[in-house]
C-alpha cells in the first residue's frame, strides 16, 4: 500500500517552487503530514585548504600560533550535510510515532455473523536511508516537499469462511485512519457505538455504499449521546455528535486506493479533529451522505477498530493493479474569524449565557488524486473543500418584552441557514 517514489514537487501542475535554504519540508504518506525544520546539525559542512584552486594537506604545527596560513594557501568552508543528524530527526520526529509491526486477522463466521479473531493492521516502516537521500535532493532543489519512503509489510490474513473467499475476501485491500484524541467523553461515546454498526458489513461488487444507509437510525434508542454537531451556523448538541470521525475515517481509506467517490462533503467549517483539511467526510441522516463505488474484482468486507484514540476502517477484498496517490492539502484564501456574534433569545433563562460557536479562520483546501491503472492514461482529480469563518458565537437569555423585533425572531443575527453539517 505505501510504495517509495520521488520527491512531489508541483512539477505535475506545471509549476516549480522556488528553493528555499531556511523552508521547513513537509513529508507525506497518503493524508499523513509531518513538518519540520531543517535544524542547524544538519548542515555537515568542512572546512578546506587549498593552494591555487586545489586542496591541499597542512600540517597542524604550520597553523598554530597566530593561526595565519602560509602565502597562496586559502581556507574554503564546503557544502554538505550531515546524514547521520538527517536520519537521527527523521527517526526521532516521524518513524518514532509512525511506524508499526503488520498484524494477523482470522476471519470466520459463526451462525451467520462474520467474526474476527486479530487485526489485519497493515506493518509500516520509514526506510531513513532513502529518507535522507530524497531530504537532501529536497534541500538543494526545488521542492519543499517529500514523499516519504515506506517499507510496507501486509498483514496475515486468513479467510476460513468458503462463501467469504468465494466473494473474493482474501487480503486486506486499504485501510482508513484518524486521531480522536482530545475527545470529550460522549464524543467518545458515539465513535465506538457507531464503529461497531460498520463491523462485518460485506459491501457487494459494483455496488455503491451508503454511509447513511448502513449507520442506521442516530439516536437515544440506538445507543447515542448527545454531543456536539454542527446545525447551520451553530454548534450545539445533539445525538450521535462525532459520527463524522467515521465517515472521515472510512472516506480516507476508500479515497486514498482509488474507489470512485459518489458523494462527500467536507464540513461548513475547519474542525481539528479531520486535519489536515480536505480529508474529511460529513454525514447528517438523511440529508447529507458518503457514497463511493466498489469496482474492485470482488466484494468487500470492513472490519473496524479502535486503539489509542486512534479509529480505523480496514476493508478485505481482491486487490487490482490501480495505483492510486494524493497530494495536499494546498490552501488559500486564508479568512480569519469575523467579529464576536451575540444573540439575544428567550430559549434561555433571563440573563444566562451559553456559547454555540468558537472562532475559527476560514480556509480553501485542495487535494489532486492521481490514478493510474494499466493500459490507461492517468487520471488526476481534485478534491476541493471551502471551509468558512466562524465567530465566537454567543446566545444571551432574555425576556419576551426584551427581545428586538426582526426578520430573524428577534435574534441580533442574520437569518439562519436551514442545512446541516454533521460534526
Amino acid at each position: 500500500m505505501r510504495r517509495p517514489t520521488v520527491i512531489i514537487g508541483l512539477l505535475f501542475l506545471g509549476l516549480v517552487l522556488a528553493p528555499r535554504a531556511e523552508a521547513a519540508l513537509t513529508y507525506h504518506d497518503r493524508h499523513f503530514l509531518f513538518t519540520i525544520a531543517p535544524p542547524a546539525a544538519w548542515n555537515g559542512g568542512e572546512t578546506l585548504l587549498t593552494y591555487e584552486g586545489f586542496p591541499i594537506d597542512v600540517p597542524a604545527g604550520v597553523l598554530s600560533g597566530t593561526g595565519t596560513l602560509p602565502p597562496g594557501v586559502v581556507r574554503q568552508t564546503s557544502t554538505g550535510w550531515n546524514r547521520e543528524a538527517i536520519a537521527a530527526t527523521i527517526r526521532t520526529e516521524i518513524a518514532a510515532e509512525y511506524d508499526r509491526e503488520a498484524g494477523a486477522v482470522t476471519i470466520s463466521r459463526s451462525s451467520g455473523a462474520v467474526v474476527f479473531d486479530g487485526v489485519g493492521m497493515p506493518g509500516q516502516k520509514v526506510d531513513i536511508e532513502a529518507a535522507v537521500e530524497l531530504t537532501i535532493a529536497a534541500l538543494e532543489g526545488a521542492a519543499d516537499r517529500v514523499t516519504l519512503p515506506m517499507i510496507a509489510t501486509p498483514p496475515t490474513v486468513t479467510v476460513n469462511d468458503p462463501e467469504l473467499r468465494a466473494q473474493g475476501i482474501t487480503e486486506l485491500v486499504t485501510i482508513g485512519e484518524s486521531d480522536y484524541s482530545n475527545s470529550p467523553v460522549n464524543r467518545v461515546h458515539n465513535i465506538n457505538v457507531g464503529l461497531k454498526r460498520f463491523n462485518g458489513h460485506i459491501i457487494p461488487k459494483d455496488s455503491v455504499f451508503s454511509f447513511v444507509g448502513v449507520l442506521g437510525p442516530v439516536d437515544a434508542a440506538a445507543g447515542y449521546r448527545q454531543e456536539l454537531v454542527i446545525k447551520g451556523d451553530k454548534t450545539v448538541p445533539d445525538y450521535g455528535g462525532g459520527l463524522c470521525q467515521i465517515s472521515s475515517t472510512a472516506y480516507r481509506g476508500i479515497w486514498e486506493y482509488g474507489f470512485p467517490i459518489v458523494q462527500r462533503k467536507n464540513h461548513s467549517y475547519s474542525v481539528s479533529h479531520y486535519f489536515p483539511q480536505g480529508t474529511d467526510a460529513t454525514i447528517y441522516p438523511p440529508n447529507v451522505d458518503m457514497k463511493f463505488t466498489n469496482d474492485s474484482p470482488g466484494a468487500l468486507l470492513i472490519q473496524t477498530y479502535a486503539a489509542d484514540d486512534e479509529a480505523y476502517f480496514l476493508f478485505y477484498g481482491t486487490k487490482d493493479e490501480r495505483q492510486a496517490e494524493v497530494v495536499g492539502p494546498f490552501l488559500w484564501d486564508r479568512v480569519a474569524a469575523p467579529p464576536d456574534r451575540t444573540e439575544l433569545t428567550t430559549d434561555l433563562a433571563p440573563g444566562e449565557k451559553k456559547k454555540v460557536g468558537s472562532a475559527v479562520p476560514g480556509v480553501k483546501a485542495q487535494w489532486y488524486r492521481l490514478i493510474d491503472r494499466p493500459g490507461q492514461a492517468r487520471v488526476i482529480e481534485t478534491v476541493f473543500s471551502h471551509y468558512a469563518a466562524r465567530p465566537n458565537y454567543t446566545q444571551v437569555g432574555v425576556t419576551s418584552i426584551e427581545l428586538p423585533v426582526s426578520g430573524s425572531g428577534g435574534a441580533l443575527t442574520d437569518e439562519m441557514p436551514t442545512w446541516f453539517a454533521g460534526d
